[in-house]
């Protein structure tokens, strides 16, 4: 019998912060999607900055490529990074409108920070198989 592996506590701690505030993001920005096909170029700049960095603390603290859910921290952080580098190269770009394609992308984060949510803060395994 050998111990099941437990995901590095720097999985545990990104996902515990990254995952509720996803869920948030999801349905706070879903309930206010007229607000945002109203803002102005440097308000977007400045979302994109805060998207940049924080993707790129993540990626800096969680670069990890195997199979497994703290493969979803590491996608967090290159996306953030990603959407925030486009956000901060094209700040004037037109907003996503009020649709299907961008209600399946808030429940797409919703359920992301679910599961981050859930595998942050349940009890770590500590069964012998």
């Amino acid at each position: 019998m050998k111990p099941i592996p437990q995901a590095p506590a720097a999985s545990r701690t990104i996902a515990r912060i990254a995952g509720p505030g996803l869920v948030v993001l999801s349905v706070t920005e879903a309930m206010n999607m007229p607000i945002f096909a109203a803002q102005t170029a440097p308000v977007v700049y400045i979302n994109g900055t805060l998207l940049l960095v924080a993707g790129l603390a993540i990626v800096q603290a969680h670069n990890r490529w195997g199979w497994g859910w703290p493969l979803l921290v590491t996608l967090s952080g290159w996306g953030f990074t990603a959407l925030g580098l486009f956000r901060m190269i094209a700040p004037a770009a037109p907003q996503a409108a009020d649709g299907p394609a961008t209600n399946a992308i808030f429940v797409g984060l919703f359920l992301l920070g679910a599961a981050l949510s859930f595998q942050g803060y349940r009890r770590p395994r500590s069964l012998v198989m």
